[in-house]
């Protein structure tokens, strides 16, 4: 079914026109996990393919968005869309991704369309604050639960529970399930930014601290260093790092134990997520949340 979500999303786009569907074709697809969590709720509703397709598009426009906030060159490994052409092209396509969906999303109940749209909105402002996040090394831990939550775990939430309405099940319960997966997902991101390698990430190693991004180890970490090496950690944010002062991070990462904090506050999220729906028995959405915590990339 997930190739017929495939088929969908190049069909929605080919409507806009030719240009469009020419730039899309270059995007990535990436895991297409939000398509595959209707698909494992839902299996059997009829509209789930076009519920899969809408939310895989406004996936696709909010990364457009960010890779020209973050001036990424490459997703996925592959040259970003505003790196081959232009950032004023790279908007435009996920303006285009953005107005499609939600045109398409009119078609569903209010309780579909407006959990879809409430969760879009709340994304950008996910993104906003990112965006001022990043002007200062930021060690809140409750500001950056909210910032993930809108950013990444919003429509994810939304998804699982839109998915759950399709299939006559419980939605709130699936949209904690979706909420959980969705912080525990970025929580793993952010640890393989500082564990895993470029080539597996398809991007550099150490990247969201260079970038700005104070992420969930890093706070951790802060808390267990003594003034001085407090200093030289803020010393090296927004810095291009040398290879040695790269190796310090992830030794006081190690020494600290903020990464494998990290990972256990995601597997007790996992825990929570798969207690929400654990009457429905699907073994398929728990593999989804044992793959992605296991994951390397």
């Amino acid at each position: 079914m997930l190739e017929n979500v495939e088929s969908l999303m190049l069909e929605y786009v080919s409507d806009v026109d030719t240009h469009a569907r020419s730039l899309y074709e270059k995007i990535p697809k990436g895991k297409r996990l939000r398509a595959k969590l209707v698909l494992k709720i839902a299996p059997e509703a009829s509209e789930s393919v076009k519920l899969a397709a809408i939310v895989e598009l406004i996936h696709a426009a909010s990364l457009l968005h960010d890779d020209v906030i973050d001036e990424a060159t490459t997703r996925r490994g592959i040259p970003s869309i505003n790196a081959t052409h232009d950032s004023k092209t790279a908007v435009m396509l996920g303006d285009i991704l953005y107005s499609k969906a939600f045109c398409e999303l009119t078609a569903f109940s209010p309780f579909v369309a407006r959990k879809i749209a409430d969760a879009v909105t709340k994304l950008s402002a996910g993104e906003l604050l990112d965006v001022e996040y990043s002007k200062a090394l930021q060690l809140n831990e409750e500001k950056y639960f909210d910032m993930i939550y809108k950013k990444t775990a919003v429509l994810i939430e939304a998804t699982a529970a839109s998915a759950a309405a399709l299939a006559g099940k419980e939605s709130a319960a699936f949209g904690l399930y979706g909420k959980n997966l969705g912080l525990a997902f970025q929580i793993i991101d952010d640890v393989l930014d500082i564990t895993s390698d470029s080539e597996k990430l398809g991007k550099p190693v150490l990247a969201d601290f260079k970038e700005g991004k104070t992420t969930l180890p890093y706070i951790y970490l802060y808390r267990t260093l003594n003034d001085a090496d407090r200093q030289k950690l803020i010393q090296l944010y927004r810095k291009e790092l040398e290879t040695g002062e790269a190796l310090w991070i992830k030794q006081k990462m190690q020494e600290s134990g903020a990464v494998m904090k990290s990972i256990a506050l995601a597997q007790e999220l996992g825990r929570e997520a798969l207690d929400a729906i654990a009457s429905d028995k699907n073994h398929a959405l728990e593999k989804v949340i044992t793959d992605m915590i296991e994951r390397e990339f």
